[in-house]
């Protein structure tokens, strides 16, 4: 009998997360939301039950393992209410807003002996697993600098019609925690530890509580230096870009796909794919596809089934959310003013 999987959080990603488990092959057990008609309306759709109270979503069964796409301050708590039920914990990113519940969810998971794993699906993108070997396998010699961009634009109605988006309690930030941790992550995976950061963080635009634009300088353990950009204000949007230099050429990276080599020796095959294919821009609204979150989902039911770490377990998830705590903790420090 295959895995059987609950939803938490009813929204847009958990529609996603649902159709990504369904093509992954498990069963679609339960859903638990805040709007009890949202769950049950993707529970009619998907042949399963909703759930008003979280304890009695987590009772239900057959269900082993629940995948959470709440905001991300209810990560932890919600996932180690299901760890001590003996459910395995796939969660959205971030793992939560704070380094503190993080890590208490990650050992929460440990104590239980259940998988916990975080969806960061850009390390199981096929062009971004040939990136990071060829990185890996030293292609582009000593690294020495990257600039990523993540300059994408959200409405006012993105935030104002939403109870959690852009509220330091229940989001944790905007920009750089929602938005741009995807590539926060994609650059430790690629470039490995950030030793440490400068931040700034502004509200440019948006009548939220916290940033819509950020920026930040990052030092590697390796020795590389990056700059990260971070916005939901920059219209009408663009596709992520990073770009990696180092002693034997540079690469580029705009969505999810290499579209520049510019080395020393020939680039490999199937390296680099045609100019913006897989770029995903933030103009238009469209459904999301749920292939990057099914090969996380396939990823994780690997992981229970063979015991095998998952492509983003607990640990590797707080890495991301540490490089953020810093870079908010400097923004508000401040910097020195010039003159």
């Amino acid at each position: 009998m295959a895995l059987q999987a609950g939803f938490v959080g009813c929204g847009n990603i958990t529609d996603t997360h649902a159709r990504a488990a369904r093509e992954a092959g498990l069963g679609i057990a339960a859903f638990h939301g805040r709007d009890l008609a949202k769950a049950e309306a993707l529970a009619a759709r998907f042949g399963a039950r909703a759930f008003a109270r979280y304890q009695d979503f987590l009772g239900h069964r057959p269900m082993d393992l629940v995948v959470i796409g709440s905001p991300s301050a209810l990560h932890a708590e919600q996932g180690i209410a299901a760890a001590e039920r003996s459910l395995h914990v796939l969660v959205e990113k971030p793992i939560d807003v704070t380094l503190e519940k993080g890590r208490a969810l990650v050992a929460a998971a440990e104590r239980a002996g259940v998988r916990l794993a975080v969806l960061f699906q850009d390390r199981l993108k096929p062009e971004l697993v040939r990136l990071r070997q060829f990185v890996a396998q030293g292609g582009l010699g000593r690294v020495l600098l990257a600039s990523a961009r993540v300059k994408w634009h959200r409405p006012p109605e993105y935030y104002a019609d939403s109870h959690w988006r852009g509220r330091i309690a229940l989001d944790g930030g905007a920009a750089l925690i929602n938005q741009g941790v995807h590539t926060v992550d994609l650059l430790l995976w690629l470039l490995g530890d950030v030793t440490r950061v400068k931040g700034l963080a502004a509200t440019s635009l948006h009548a939220i509580e916290s940033e819509d634009v950020a920026l930040a300088l990052l030092e590697f353990e390796s020795g590389a230096s990056a700059t990260l950009e971070a916005t939901t204000a920059a219209w009408p949007g663009y596709p992520r870009r990073v770009e990696i230099s180092g002693t034997e050429g540079t690469l580029v990276v705009e969505g999810d796909s290499v579209v520049a080599a510019e080395l020393r020796q020939p680039a490999p095959a199937g390296l680099v794919s045609a100019a913006g294919e897989g770029a995903v821009s933030a103009r238009t609204a469209t459904v999301a596809d749920a292939t990057p979150h099914r090969r996380m989902v396939e990823d994780f039911v690997r992981s229970i089934e063979t015991g095998a770490a998952p492509a983003c377990d607990g640990r590797e998830g707080l890495r991301s959310l540490a490089v953020v705590e810093a870079v908010y903790r400097s923004a508000r420090e401040g910097g020195l003013r010039v003159g």
